[in-house]
C-alpha cells in the first residue's frame, strides 16, 4: 500500500497533479458543488436530502 501512496504523492507534485489539485480546490469553493456533495453524502448515509 505504501507504493500506492508514494505514487499519489509523486503525482501531486508533478505539474499535472498541481493543476488537478487547483481544479479540485476551485470546485470545492463553489457553493453549487458543495451542495451536490453534501446531498450525495446524505443519500449515501441514508439520511435522505441534506438541509
Amino acid at each position: 500500500m505504501a507504493g500506492l501512496v508514494g505514487k499519489v504523492g509523486a503525482f501531486l507534485k508533478s505539474p499535472q497533479g498541481r493543476q488537478l489539485s487547483q481544479q479540485v480546490q476551485r470546485a470545492a469553493k463553489d457553493p453549487a458543488t458543495r451542495k451536490k456533495l453534501t446531498d450525495a453524502v446524505a443519500r449515501f448515509r441514508g439520511g435522505g436530502r441534506a438541509r
